[in-house]
Order: structure tokens, then sequence, then C-alpha cells
């Protein structure tokens, strides 16, 4: 057994985890562990292709075929992987063994399901079917593919989430683009264009938060994962960083995207800038989310209180200024209801890794909210948590993971 399994196994019994009483549409509810894994299991039930082990768009696809047929987006199946890990570890720490060995064996079944449909996980497959033709769809799988090497010890997904960094930094000399990396001005592009035969991105095209704070995400969590002792590569498109080289890329990056993405006097993330030109501040949740997570990092890396600071300015935005009654907001759109799942991530990091137990409240009243809103017939959750899901109404995938994935996180008490 690995040695971080069976130490979260071991670690059970000393980190008790308990329900809470939250409120939810106007009425008490009863939150208990029994009532996560009723929320996750029905995600899985209708959303996971068991024939592929990828995951479906919606509730009303029988397969998930391919991009333009039944399978939820490319960038999107990392963060229901996420999930599975954090099912696997919630399990164990609750001392559910069984439950948490058929988690571990579902997040294997999901990689190897994701490396067979997204072309062998060969990041210069530029195929816009199941290939990799956006710097950000690449990047959330560095992180998971991290993740998951932290949580496991495979050293695949090490090597995988190297490859990808690699490829999104530097460019592939196959695919013909540059990378995602301006060594002139800084920061990440999100893209490289036309994705056939790429011309070299220009001073003024998008540098998105989608793809800068992913970045720094990625490369503070390698630099947590690779092995000390390293020595620093030469070339031109190294696949391989000493820890304290990823360290520093990821500081560079985030330190980039404080002074052109982020207002220090609301903790407003905005959406990109483009070149010179005034940033486009609209907000949304998961931008917020992933400047939390590498500020958190950083925070955590350095004992630095500014990274803190800003984490929590970004995590006191979603609260006071985007959400409505407590509720976190809904963006309509094919894929946007992801959104709430990748920040839930970073507000672990945020509430357990840092103490700060003050959102907790919050988190438990969306949990509540959602779960009270359900299609109790399949228990299956909306985006709109205030909400009521109609039974055998459509729902998609994005959508539908975000109170599950807030449950797995934050329903059980950890004290």
């Amino acid at each position: 057994m690995n040695v971080r399994i069976l130490f979260v196994l071991l670690l059970a019994a000393a980190w008790p985890v308990s329900g809470w009483s939250g409120v939810g549409g106007g009425e008490d509810a009863r939150i208990g562990i029994r009532d996560v894994w009723r929320a996750y299991d029905a995600f899985n039930e209708v959303y996971l292709d068991r024939a592929k082990y990828i995951y479906k768009s919606d509730s009303a696809v029988p397969a998930a075929v391919d991009r333009f047929n039944g399978a939820a987006a490319i960038w999107c199946q990392p963060i229901y992987w996420d999930m599975a890990m954090n099912a696997a570890e919630l399990a164990a720490r609750c001392g559910e063994r069984r439950r948490a060995r058929e988690y571990r064996e579902l997040c294997r079944r999901i990689f190897e399901g994701e490396r067979a449909h997204y072309a062998g996980f060969d990041f210069e497959d530029n195929n816009e079917n199941t290939g990799w033709f956006i710097y950000d769809d690449i990047m959330w799988w560095t992180i998971s593919l991290a993740r998951a090497y932290a949580a496991f010890g495979d050293e695949e997904y090490l090597r995988l989430s190297e490859q990808s960094f690699s490829r999104v930094w530097y460019g592939s000399e196959r695919v013909g683009d540059t990378g995602s990396y301006d060594e002139t001005d800084g920061g990440m592009f999100w893209r490289w264009y036309p994705i056939s035969n790429p011309e070299p991105n220009r001073p003024g095209d998008g540098k998105m938060a989608c793809i800068n704070f992913p970045a720094a995400v990625a490369a503070l969590t390698l630099a947590e994962c690779v092995p000390e002792g390293r020595t620093e590569p030469t070339g031109v498109r190294p696949v391989t960083h000493t820890r304290e080289r990823y360290f520093e890329m990821g500081r560079e990056i985030y330190e980039w995207g404080v002074e052109n993405l982020f207002d220090a006097a609301t903790g407003r993330v905005a959406d990109s800038r483009h070149g010179e030109g005034e940033p486009d501040w609209k907000s949304h949740v998961y931008n917020q989310g992933t400047f939390i997570g590498a500020s958190v990092l950083l925070y955590r890396a350095t004992g630095e209180g500014r990274y803190l600071t800003n984490a929590l300015l970004a995590a006191d935005y979603v609260m006071r200024d985007m959400s409505k009654d407590g509720i976190l907001p809904f963006e309509s759109g094919i894929e946007q209801g992801i959104y709430t799942a990748i920040y839930a991530q970073y507000m672990a990091m945020l509430v357990y890794d840092c103490g700060q137990r003050q959102y907790l409240h919050f988190l438990r009243h969306n949990i509540s909210a959602g779960w009270a809103n359900r299609d109790v017939a399949r228990n299956i959750c909306g985006g709109e948590y205030a909400r009521r899901v109609e039974r055998g109404q459509t729902v998609d995938s994005y959508s539908a993971s975000g109170i599950p994935a807030l449950m797995l996180l934050f329903a059980m008490d950890r004290r």
C-alpha cells in the first residue's frame, strides 16, 4: 500500500468527522456522511460513462462518445477526477476502508479511461475532437495529475504532469506554437492560433486569468511534488525542472497576475487583459478560486502574510459581492456550471491549510440550499442552488458537480 494512503488511513481515528445542522431553503437540513455519499454516487450514476470511464455532458445523453457527441469538455474531466480523489480521501478519514478502496479504484479507472480517450495524453496531438488545442485545457490536467501523484505516488502521474506543463510553457515543435509564456512582457497567453500551423502570439493577444492562475497553481504544486536534489536541465524545451525553478515560475506568473488581473482594493480577479488595455473586470468564481489557491500555495511556502491577505480578499469578494442572499452565483452557458467545483477545491486549501474557518457557514449554506432543491428521485442537484430541480429534468454535468464537490470538502467537519 502507498505510504500516503496508509498515513491517511491511520489518521482517520485521530481526525474525526461529523455532519452539521445547516439551513437551506428556509428549513433546517441535517447533512451527514450518508448524504455526501448519496450525492456523489448519484453524480457518478448519472454522468459517468462506465463503458469508457469518462464523464458525459448532461443527464440526457446515453454515452460519452466524443467532444461533439455526449462527452463533457476535456478541461472539465480532470475536475471530476479531483472529486473522485476527494471522495477517496474523505472515505479514508471517515474510516470507511471498503469505500476508500472502491474510490481509489475509481480514480485509477477514470485515469485509464481519460488516457485512452484523449490521445493517450499526447499533449502535442492537436486534433479538435479528442486532442489538445487550448493552453488552459492542458493546464487543468497538469494540476490534477500532480495532485494524483501526491495522493497515490504513481510516477506516471508526475511524468505526465511535467510533460503537460512543459508543453504549455514552451510550446511544441510538432504543433508549431511558441508556448503560452510571454518571455518579453510576462504572463501566459490563453491559446495558440490557428490550431494548425499557428502564428506566434502578439503583444495584444489575450492573457486570461483562466490560464495564468492555473499555471501558477500547477508550477507551485509541482514544486512540492518533484524530488529534491535535481539538477536544472538545459535545452530549449526542458520537460522537467527543479523544485526551486518550479517555485520561481509559479511565483513569477502569480506576481504578473497580481499586477495585471487583480484589484487589491476589492479582491476582484479580472477575466483577462489584452496588451496594454484595461483588464476585463468581469468576475468568475473559478478565477477567484485559482487566485485563492495560488495565494495559499505561496503563503504555505513562504509564510509571507501578503499572500494570505490576497487570498482572503478574493474569498471575501465572492461572498460579499458575487453572491446573493448567501448563494454562490450561477453563470448560464455550456460549461460554466463547473466553476463552483473548481472554487471549492481552492477554498478547502484556505479553510483547512490556513485555518480560515469563517467561510464554512457560507459554504455549508450553499450545500444545504442545493441539496434541499435536488431532484430527490435521482439525487441530482442543479447549478442554481436556490431553485428546485424538477423530477427528470435534463441537467448538465457541469452544473450538477457543484453541490457534491462542496459536500466532499465541507459537509463533514474536520476536528
